[in-house]
């Protein structure tokens, strides 16, 4: 059933249905990109691996570009939440971008880094947004780089999470936990 609300947030969004540009046309990350991730990485810790950092800044941006892709963004992330909540869009990314990342670095067998996943709760305005943050074996999200390819619309972002004040992170397993605990409570 659709309700009226989707009604008009359809008519607000479809007009700028045309907006951004197709992923798949968006220039591939720049070298000049990659090796500031990579240098990112590669200061975590003086015992991470030089060549880990390259192919997992590598494996970050390719990743992102590919979802990108296979989840047709092709606007800010406000107007692409809005299609997707009214079925113009398939959901998915910023969860399917952090399993995916976790499964590839374990692939690839890389032994001095690892992937966490994270959650910044929504508050005030904003809604929960899932991401993944890289780090050295052993160090947690904390100490990471945040990977997050949906701030900005399919441009991989990323930081050192002590710079990223845009988002409170909190691990995963933490907010899950703590929304476990509530749904209990309420019961």
């Amino acid at each position: 059933m659709v309700t009226r609300r989707a009604v008009l947030t359809g008519m607000v969004a479809l007009p700028l249905a045309a907006c951004g540009t197709a992923p798949e046309k968006r220039a591939i990350a720049a070298p000049d990109e990659v090796a500031r991730l990579q240098a990112q990485i590669a200061a975590m810790r003086e015992d991470v691996d030089p060549d880990e950092a390259v192919r997992a800044a590598e494996i970050a941006f390719r990743h992102t570009r590919e979802l990108a892709i296979r989840y047709e963004i092709t606007d800010p992330p406000l107007i692409h939440n809005t299609k997707v909540n009214i079925g113009l869009k398939p959901r998915g990314l910023c969860w399917h971008w952090a399993e995916d990342m976790e499964a590839r670095l374990d692939a690839e067998g890389f032994e001095t880094l690892e992937m966490n996943r994270a959650i910044a709760e929504g508050r005030g305005v904003r809604i929960d947004h899932s991401t993944a943050i890289i780090s050295a074996k052993g160090d947690g999200y904390a100490k990471g780089v945040v990977l997050d390819p949906w701030r900005n619309g399919g441009a991989l972002f990323f930081a050192p999470v002590v710079d990223d004040t845009r988002y409170f992170w909190e691990a995963r397993e933490v907010v899950l936990g703590r929304r476990a605990d509530l749904a209990a409570v309420a019961g």
